[in-house]
């Protein structure tokens, strides 16, 4: 089992940050479906239990081409799909990634706190003698990001709002917020635990995944970023009436023939 904790720190509030992930989210999957492949949406409702209230999802990713090749070489054939559940009970979260054909021997757990922070706490998920590696993303810097992932549209480098005013992001632009009181600002700590049993393979392959979780959450927070004209107007109904518009147009795009590049985007991303 591997475990480490990513702090990704933007420069919006954590209120905006609600809306901004969902759209993303929606975006994202769109963007990342089709052919057959890509992600079905099977449950988006409400919940409530012992207490904590929030959205329940369930989805698949039906990935096949679309893995790393270690685990494509390794895993029979139509075995490559990818069950998520999560409970946004914002502003904590939490994602649950199981495989049928491995069952209680592939299991990706992220949890994750919002906080309005610059990621200097602790131990916001209150971990007890548990080891982790902590690892912090700059959605501001390329080095945190796969060349063949570059995109100068979504580079918060160069990016500027024109409805907030806010980017380009420079080197020092985590200062510049931190001692503004003005700038808005949050944390996501996102605690991923990799459990991947697989006889000789297992410290690879969760290196791997792990490795993959920290590419989805700097592309994923990157454009989240550079997206936020088209949110930040947005209202949680909006959101919501998006979400069932997506459901459909990504039922129809994975009955297409297009087959399009894809990385996972977890309601809790």
């Amino acid at each position: 089992m591997l475990i480490t904790e990513y702090r990704i720190v933007l420069p919006v509030s954590v209120e905006e940050y609600q809306v901004g992930q969902l759209y993303a989210v929606a975006q994202a999957s769109k963007d990342e479906t089709g052919g057959g492949e890509g992600v079905q949406v099977f449950e988006n409702e409400p919940y409530e239990k012992d207490g904590e209230k929030g959205q329940y999802t369930k989805k698949i990713y039906h990935l096949q081409s679309k893995v790393p090749a270690i685990i494509r070489a390794l895993a029979p054939h139509g075995s490559l799909e990818i069950h998520e559940e999560a409970w946004n009970a914002y502003p904590y979260c939490k994602t649950i990634l199981t495989n049928p054909w491995m069952g209680e021997q592939f299991r990706i757990e992220i949890a994750t706190w919002h906080k309005p922070d610059m990621g200097d706490q602790d131990n916001v998920h209150g971990i007890e003698n548990a080891e982790r590696e902590i690892v912090y993303i700059d959605i501001a810097d390329r080095k945190d990001i796969n060349q063949g992932d570059y995109k100068p549209e979504l580079d918060p480098a160069i990016f500027k709002s024109e409805k907030t005013g806010r980017g380009p992001l420079g080197p020092d632009w985590k200062k510049e917020v931190a001692n503004n009181s003005n700038c808005p600002h949050m944390c996501a700590y996102k605690l991923v635990t990799v459990k991947c049993k697989w006889r000789g393979f297992q410290t690879k392959l969760e290196k791997t995944i792990q490795k993959m979780e920290r590419r989805i959450f700097a592309n994923f927070h990157r454009q989240l970023f550079c997206w936020i004209d088209n949110w930040i107007d947005l209202s949680m109904d909006d959101i919501r009436r998006m979400e069932d518009e997506t459901k459909k147009e990504l039922d129809n795009l994975r009955a297409g023939d297009e087959v399009k590049g894809m990385a996972v985007a977890s309601d809790c991303n």
